[in-house]
């Protein structure tokens, strides 16, 4: 989550590249297209002129004179002049709108009949025909006339003007891309439960609005917690009190009545559960830092436990590996997937993990009744309870496998409760190893 505004800013600077490549490229075929046609005019005129002043000189001359003057004038200024056989195959002009825009212009100010053609012979350049009286002659125009070099100089300004786009365009993004990765941030360690920081509000107009309304829900949702807390201390306090009372008064019942003493025992010290539990669900363990411990460690100490308890609980791990964890949250968690086994199995329970490249897996074994697959991920819902389908009527609020659902989710892992083909249930939880 935290390498997303670092991707969106590489595709805003890719897309800005793209769009500013396009129109760069855009703007030089805009600006070729409407200067075409002054260009054309341009090197039309100048081919015109260039006839006309050879025809005038021509025929100005005497006929013995021609072939001499021809011979002077060819090679002046690059502009030669050839007798002309129409009988001689002339090559159509190329397929290029520029030099068919010039032959056209020509052509408005010379006359229809006007023979024009590009490398006649192999000799470069745009050849114009013309007559003087009964004598056809050639007049060729070098090529580099009429012809614009390809801008290099447009091209260098356009290369300027995008890396300068790109550098503004870089600048800005990440002028929006800071506060962006505050909020990322900040949304993260809110998701964890932990404190967020508050964000900046003095960042791009854009964001000014998003950074001060995350800070009030952040407030928000502090004022909300801290609320709930003491509301439910009290709740817990004036409840517990009254069943303190409760126990001692059924604790001073005469002797004859132990068996509806011990029901009225056992409902007090379900009600004390219940309330447990909803104390545990509702408080959270968010707050608690992250500490590098061993899984194994925590199993170990969770078989001792049990073993205080009467319990034998099998082992079976993997090697040892250091994962970031909250040791109370992931102990509660434990403590409540083996509890849960214990009340619903033969008395047979069995932990097992597993290391993989990318995480670890943890797995709570029973050999009891299992539950409906279609239930399996209802009862990791706070207060959804499947008694009958475990065939068991214990008392509870249905929160113990929500808080442990809680609990893997805060350690970024999920929880899973699988028939086992063999008979029972597997409750796994599965952490990654990066966190």
């Amino acid at each position: 989550m935290r390498l997303l505004p670092r991707r969106l800013l590489s595709r805003l600077m890719l897309l800005i590249a793209l769009l500013l490549a396009v129109s760069i490229y855009a703007s030089l075929k805009i600006f070729d297209y409407f200067d075409r046609e002054p260009r054309a005019t341009t090197a039309a005129l100048q081919a015109v002129t260039i006839v006309n002043y050879t025809r005038a000189s021509l025929i100005a001359s005497h006929e013995n004179r021609r072939l001499a003057l021809l011979s002077e004038l060819s090679g002046r200024e690059g502009v030669r002049v050839y007798a002309a056989d129409f009988l001689e195959d002339i090559e159509p002009l190329p397929d290029d709108p520029f030099i068919n825009l010039i032959a056209e212009k020509i052509r408005e100010r010379l006359g229809v009949e006007t023979i024009i053609t590009v490398n006649h012979y192999g000799i470069p350049g745009l050849w114009i025909s013309f007559n003087v009286e009964l004598d056809d002659f050639w007049v060729v125009i070098p090529k580099i006339q009429v012809d614009r070099p390809f801008p290099w100089h447009w091209l260098g300004w356009g290369a300027v003007v995008g890396l300068l786009s790109l550098l503004g365009a870089y600048l800005i993004a990440a002028r929006i891309n800071r506060p962006l990765n505050l909020l990322v941030h900040a949304a993260d360690r809110l998701r964890n439960g932990e404190p967020a920081p508050r964000l900046p509000e003095d960042s791009v107009d854009e964001l000014r609005d998003v950074s001060r309304t995350f800070n009030e829900m952040a407030d928000s949702l502090v004022r909300l917690d801290n609320e709930r807390t003491l509301l439910l201390a009290g709740v817990s306090h004036d409840i517990r009190t009254p069943l303190a009372r409760l126990r001692l008064a059924v604790e001073m019942l005469p002797e004859n009545s132990n068996y509806m003493k011990a029901g009225m025992i056992e409902d007090i010290a379900d009600m004390d559960n219940i309330i447990h539990q909803f104390l545990d669900f509702v408080r959270g363990v968010e707050g608690e830092p992250t500490r590098m411990m061993d899984i194994n460690g925590l199993l170990h100490a969770l078989s001792e436990r049990q073993a205080r308890a009467g319990r034998n609980l099998k082992l079976k791990l993997t090697s040892t590996y250091f994962i970031p964890l909250r040791p109370l949250a992931m102990q509660r968690l434990l403590d409540n997937l083996v509890g849960n086994a214990y009340a619903y199995s033969k008395g047979d329970v069995e932990v097992v993990s597993k290391i993989t490249a990318e995480k670890i897996v943890i797995s709570v074994l029973d050999n009891g009744p299992g539950i409906p697959p279609e239930h399996a991920e209802r009862l990791l819902r706070p207060f959804e309870r499947m008694d009958n389908a475990r065939n068991k009527n214990e008392g509870g609020s249905g929160l113990g496998l929500a808080i442990c659902n809680r609990i893997a989710k805060l350690h970024r892992g999920s929880l899973e409760l699988i028939n086992r083909p063999e008979g029972g249930l597997e409750a796994r939880l599965t952490l990654p190893i990066q966190q």
